[in-house]
């Protein structure tokens, strides 16, 4: 691989979200940037809607990622907290096709980034902050989202090469589940 390929890694959420770009060379990782995004809690989800889409394409506009990975659903207590996960993916990712990433975007499931990037599926948060800060010398996050969505990135480095594409993967249950395209 001669160019760097940029990823950015989407760590989604209805009230912050969080942004990281790496580059990779096949190789080496370099750090490019990340950042949490904030919404403004004081509307009510939907009239957060169009701040996620906006804020979301402005980042991918700016950054211009090569591919674009994003953390998966994952269980949550509340339905309706779950409800609007799902919706605010839905809207990141919309954002993302009309930036013009469709069959560019992929998505890995938590256990399976932290597995991928830490070595254990269940690692806590601050397994993933020493790791990064060992790994690309980056430390100081602004929250956790940050941190998830720079794992989320190099975990798709890590996998870039390898058949994840639920299209083309045969079989059923965990392993086809763990990660794939959308598109």
């Amino acid at each position: 691989m001669n160019k760097k390929l940029k990823i950015l890694g989407i760590d989604p959420g209805s009230r912050k979200a969080g942004f990281g770009l790496v580059a990779f060379d096949g190789i080496n990782f370099d750090y490019l940037r990340s950042e949490t995004v904030k919404f403004n809690i004081k509307k009510e989800f939907l009239g957060r809607v169009s701040e996620i889409y906006q804020k979301t394409k402005d980042i991918i506009d700016s950054w211009q990622p090569d591919i674009i990975s994003v953390e998966s659903l994952i269980y949550v207590k509340s339905p309706t907290a779950l409800i609007k996960l799902a919706q605010t993916r839905g809207i990141m990712l919309s954002a993302a096709t009309e930036c013009g990433y469709e069959g560019k975007i992929f998505e890995y499931s938590p256990n399976f980034v932290k597995s991928n990037t830490i070595g254990h599926g269940h690692a806590g948060k601050e397994a993933g902050q020493k790791f990064l800060k060992t790994f690309l010398g980056v430390e100081n996050f602004t929250t956790d989202d940050e941190s998830d969505a720079l794992l989320i990135a190099i975990c798709h480095g890590f996998n870039h090469n390898k058949d994840v594409s639920r299209k083309k993967q045969k079989g059923s249950g965990l392993a086809a589940s763990l990660s794939h395209l959308i598109g």
